[in-house]
């Protein structure tokens, strides 16, 4: 499965002697009169780096939900030999798990994925400074969840696999009928092309970053969906693309929801199978998300949407800084040298 997310605006938050607030994802801080004591230069320090402080923070708990929701339901289902749960339970179980990550990370936007976070930068002109900070947030964020998880389930997981230091991987030269690698990371079904399981990734990715767009948009039919009910409305969207799309790949749609744990799985003793698993997959869900989001932003934005945020409505759709140069070059009057 994967995540996602409220990637434009931010509530305000009113605390002590300063108000924090995000106008159309730019985080500013203004003052309110008080009469109080002045604060120390220790507290300004901290009020001033606060509100970046929060976003990471954000990103990290709100990606960390995520991820504990997500492996839960799946190792759930795995381990009671799908006597305390199916597939549609996973499926819900992720859906459950954005939806509450969401709620957790408004204070950053609730990216959740760092796809989602290069698009809003591509497209939605959020600040491409964020990117490190945000990307990085997520990553720890899935790794501490999984790795929750597994200190969670490390005796079923023994039980499962037949013994302390037996752990497997699935579609791999050590699979068994009880491996158990999937908890934490996605793998291929084993009759997938590399061009079919990179498509069914680029796929769910775009639909979920096409659907978040239409979800924010103000003049869209889901603009009341994109305020108080939009954490909901994102349950369904994901639990849809699990329940339609999940199958072949697992639904990752995400690098940090796939890669973290996958990085986990490898320090507990999985072993490097879980990079050469499906012949070699591991990179897939690393990079068709941000393919597949960029072309659904894309596409929403060239459409229908209409705001004057996007790059897309510009000249040229956000592309002037190649277009006009050729344009101008093939336009140029041609001279001719001295004999």
């Amino acid at each position: 499965m994967a995540t996602l997310s409220n990637t434009t605006t931010s509530p305000s938050l009113d605390q002590d002697t300063t108000t924090l607030t995000s106008d159309k994802n730019h985080i500013t801080t203004t003052s309110s009169p008080s009469t109080a004591p002045p604060p120390s230069p220790s507290t300004l320090q901290w009020l001033k780096s606060r509100p970046y402080i929060r976003a990471a923070i954000s990103e990290f708990l709100g990606t960390m939900i995520l991820i504990l929701f997500g492996d839960g339901v799946v190792a759930q289902v795995l381990l009671s030999h799908g006597e305390k749960g199916s597939y549609q339970s996973i499926s819900w179980g992720w859906a459950l798990g954005v939806m509450l990550g969401i709620y957790t990370s408004t204070p950053s936007g609730s990216h959740l994925n760092p796809a989602i976070t290069f698009t809003t930068c591509l497209l939605r002109h959020f600040p491409w400074s964020n990117l490190p900070l945000y990307a990085l947030s997520q990553l720890l964020g899935a790794m501490t969840g999984s790795a929750i998880i597994y200190l969670n389930y490390k005796s079923a997981i023994t039980l499962y696999e037949g013994g302390p230091h037996l752990r497997t991987v699935p579609n791999s030269s050590s699979t068994t009928t009880t491996a158990t690698a999937g908890i934490f990371a996605t793998y291929p079904a084993p009759f997938l092309t590399k061009a079919s399981q990179f498509f069914s990734e680029f796929l769910a990715s775009a639909i979920l970053m096409f659907l978040i767009f239409a979800l924010k948009d103000e003049k869209n039919l889901g603009a009341e969906a994109g305020r108080n009910l939009f954490p909901l409305a994102m349950f369904f969207v994901v639990f849809g693309i699990g329940a339609c799309f999940g199958w072949e790949t697992g639904y990752a749609i995400n690098l940090a929801r796939d890669f973290g744990p996958r990085l986990v799985s490898f320090w507990i003793g999985y072993g490097g199978e879980v990079w050469r698993a499906g012949d070699g997959y591991f990179w897939v869900p690393m990079v068709a998300p941000f393919f597949g989001c960029t072309f659904g932003g894309w596409l929403y934005d060239a459409f229908i949407y209409t705001g004057d945020d996007s790059v897309v409505n510009t000249p040229y759709m956000g592309l002037g800084w190649l277009v006009k140069p050729l344009w101008q070059k093939r336009g140029a009057p041609q001279t001719r040298s001295p004999a």
